[in-house]
């Protein structure tokens, strides 16, 4: 019998190395494994577990801090982003080939509350990041492809999740301020201390003020509030209860025809339209139940609120629909977001092998009050109604999967469905009605990883995915191309050749059935085609000492249009080359310092090619020390101030006194020149 235990132990151990089964989504049974430490060497890394992402990103976020939400998305290997409305709307994402716009194509969450926007004013999938506190940030997951069945819409590139932390140890305040007039406050408050029934809650806030480099001054504010309880309830049961909310307003510089510049009509910073700009709101609430229905099988389930406010003034073409009153377009979106998600899993144990099974269903609901595009003049007056509705979205889920291990082996099948019901009540066409399509998408995944050996493991991961349309799009194309889907396959491998090394290199597919987007600017699609892409990701760690800490990460894709001739074929703005990644030390006596970069290569802006995004390469610098109680910081960003443009597009314009038809030409936004920002921190 102790024989037979001892070898059922053995299994079940096995199990959760190779599954990461302990994580997350198992129920918190006591205080220490809320406050567990991160792990902050290379060595303690395991190849083999599930869990070795997590620990690598744990160490990244450890040894190269972060105080904006571009630094979190920069966090993941691979993505790039780009920004081009001085901080008040949401980046813009580039992964594996694909130009996102803001967030197409990438399935975002925060602590499982979906930040994608459906069907939203600007563009599908918007997804607006800038309610999250950096501090506040404990771990990020993530997944190239779309190989994941708790993942649904939007998961095409991949998927990213932000966690925050359940408890803090300290409570905190930091001041910083810094070049073009910029401040930042920030605080976490512990409201707990020592607290004896397994109880943890914390508030923190944000504020954020700058002009920025820009001839308009930006006058952008933004602030932040975020809570959190969280509570063993007894052995089984743990509860989590949360709320945010953020506001955010701006002047936008927008983006300036290089013709612009070259005839000195404006500099590099100045702006066409001076009355660009907008204001945003984003107030969730999240609640999460877990409980531990025996030592094998465990329950989830969360829900979740939110309420969504945006408002958009941008000029993209200037003089070249109305020419005596300018082309500004207003963009507006209020909406109520309901949402839950459940989650059952169940491990097995058999005599030579075990099982992990999980399924779980999900219920999105968008209740759209108000949709629109207008032209208007100084964000005032209306010139001409472009779309306006109201209309409600439902997204109704379920998935199944198995992590099936026999030997070195763990195969990983899965298939997800997902229902989707629009609705759509066009004002400016009343008579028509309420209008409504369903549609029904089935993504199946299969997927395989081999140990090699304690060092080595190797993978194969297929899958189908998908993204949304806008719903008013659904309307006018009477339910076609609703939910355009994707096919891929990466065949990558994760080798740690020395204790202190891990290298993680993957060869990649994948295939779009339609490159079809819906433009939130003109009112009308894209619908260019099947697409494929295919590429190498390559990311290194290495930490030769335990204060001496490098990383970087290249990524090489192809991405084309099926079925073009050659040189007819690019997909616009497609990232073909890039890389970021630096050098950072963190000493004993408190003193750290990261030099960073990061690299674009340029990148066809038009299907032609005719017109080229111009790539860069751009330096930062962070500096700090900390002591116990307090810690003080310097950050140059742009260290060699060297001039490059973040967001680039090719768009047809028109400036006062050009023929009517216009210029097509490569617009821009200027990135950030050299910028110095210093703080400091108390913790209490």
């Amino acid at each position: 019998m102790a024989i037979l235990s001892m070898k059922k132990t053995s299994i079940y151990s096995c199990l959760l190395l190779f599954t990461g089964a302990v994580s997350a989504q198992t129920p918190v049974l006591n205080k220490d494994k809320i406050a567990k430490k991160p792990v902050i060497l290379l060595d303690s890394v395991v190849i083999t577990s599930k869990t070795a992402q997590q620990d690598l990103m744990k160490i990244n976020l450890n040894r190269v801090p972060v105080n904006t939400a571009q630094d979190l998305l920069r966090k993941v290997p691979g993505l790039f982003i780009a920004q081009h409305a001085g901080g008040g709307k949401a980046e813009q994402i580039f992964l594996r080939g694909f130009d996102n716009d803001h967030g197409t194509d990438i399935a975002i969450s925060a602590d499982g509350i979906p930040v994608n926007m459906v069907s939203h004013a600007h563009g599908q999938g918007y997804s607006d990041l800038h309610f999250l506190i950096p501090e506040t940030i404990d771990n990020i997951s993530f997944g190239k492809g779309a190989y994941y069945a708790d993942k649904g819409d939007f998961n095409t590139s991949g998927y990213v999740d932000f966690h925050t932390y359940d408890h803090v140890d300290q409570s905190m305040l930091k001041l910083e301020g810094g070049s073009f007039n910029t401040m930042r406050t920030a605080g976490i408050f512990n409201l707990l201390h020592e607290d004896t029934k397994q109880r943890n809650a914390y508030i923190a806030g944000e504020y954020n003020f700058t002009n920025g480099p820009f001839k308009v001054k930006q006058n952008f504010n933004r602030l932040n509030l975020f809570g959190k309880f969280n509570q063993q309830l007894d052995e089984r049961s743990y509860i989590n209860i949360q709320a945010s909310t953020f506001s955010s307003n701006w002047n936008g510089s927008g983006q300036i025809p290089e013709r612009a510049v070259s005839e000195g009509i404006i500099g590099r910073f100045g702006s066409i339209d001076t009355t660009e700009g907008g204001n945003t709101s984003r107030t969730s609430l999240l609640l999460n139940y877990r409980y531990k229905i025996s030592d094998r099988e465990d329950w989830e389930s969360s829900f979740y609120y939110s309420h969504y406010k945006f408002n958009l003034y941008s000029d993209f073409t200037f003089f070249l629909v109305h020419p005596d009153k300018g082309d500004e377009i207003h963009q507006f979106d209020d909406r109520d977001v309901y949402g839950m998600n459940h989650k059952y899993s169940k491990r097995f144990e058999f005599s030579n092998n075990s099982l992990i099974w999980k399924a779980g269903g999900g219920l999105r609901m968008d209740d759209i009050h108000d949709l629109g595009l207008s032209y208007v003049t100084a964000r005032d007056s209306l010139n001409e109604r472009l779309a306006w509705g109201t209309g409600t979205e439902t997204n109704i889920n379920a998935f199944t999967a198995a992590e099936w291990v026999i030997g070195k082996w763990m195969i990983n099948p899965g298939v997800r469905a997902d229902w989707f019901n629009f609705n759509y009540y066009d004002k400016l066409n009343p008579r028509n009605g309420q209008q409504g399509y369903q549609k029904i998408r089935i993504s199946p995944k299969l997927n395989f990883f081999y140990n090699a050996g304690a060092n080595t493991q190797l993978y194969l991961k297929t899958g189908f995915g998908f993204h949304s349309n806008d719903i008013r799009d659904v309307i006018l194309q009477k339910g076609a191309n609703t939910l355009p889907w994707s096919a891929g396959a990466d065949l990558g491998a994760m080798l740690k050749p020395v204790r202190d090394l891990v290298i993680q290199p993957i060869l990649w597919y994948t295939y779009l059935s339609n490159e079809y987007v819906w433009n939130g600017d003109s009112y009308g699609t894209s619908a260019v085609g099947k697409t494929r892409r295919f590429g190498v990701d390559l990311t290194i760690h290495y930490q030769p000492l335990s204060w001496l800490y490098l990383d970087a990460d290249a990524n090489y894709a192809d991405p084309k249009l099926i079925g073009e001739p050659a040189g007819n074929n690019y997909l616009e703005l497609a990232p073909t080359f890039t890389s970021a990644g630096g050098i950072g030390v963190q000493l004993k006596n408190g003193m750290s310092a990261n030099l960073r970069y990061r690299y674009i290569h340029s990148r066809p802006a038009t299907q032609d090619n005719s017109i080229i995004a111009q790539g860069y390469f751009v330096n930062d610098l962070l500096l700090g020390y900390e002591k116990k109680h307090w810690a003080f910081n310097i950050q140059v960003q742009n260290l060699f101030d060297v001039n490059w443009n973040e967001a680039m597009f090719a768009e047809t314009t028109r400036l006062h006194g050009e023929p009517s038809a216009g210029v097509e030409q490569l617009t821009f936004t200027p990135g950030t020149p050299l910028y110095i920002k210093a703080g400091i921190t108390v913790k209490f």
